[in-house]
């Protein structure tokens, strides 16, 4: 009888990390989250994801315009720098 036991706390004892390592795996995983069900979003949560959506797309249209505006300013800041360089046009001749 002590044959049997020993070889009921061996198969035991081995059992316990492998179960642990099935549990842990990715193939577990897969399984406990197709039990759990689908996951289902508060109509809460989808509005607030589509206003930041908008106001992602809002920031991105901004940032475009002030890339426009800085990128005009520095022409008009050449074309200052430049007219004393520049020589002017002669006086239109009367005849």
């Amino acid at each position: 009888m002590s044959t049997i036991a020993l070889v009921v706390v061996l198969v035991v004892v081995l059992m316990i990390p492998i179960l642990g390592i099935l549990i842990d795996s990715p193939l577990a995983r897969a399984l406990a989250r197709r039990l759990e069900g689908p996951e289902s979003t508060p109509a809460a949560m989808t509005q607030l994801a589509r206003k930041v959506e908008l106001l992602e797309a809002e920031v991105d249209d901004l940032t475009r315009s002030v890339r426009t505006l800085e990128e005009e300013h520095q022409f008009l800041q050449r074309l200052l720098a430049e007219s004393p360089r520049r020589s002017t046009l002669p006086p239109p001749e009367t005849s």
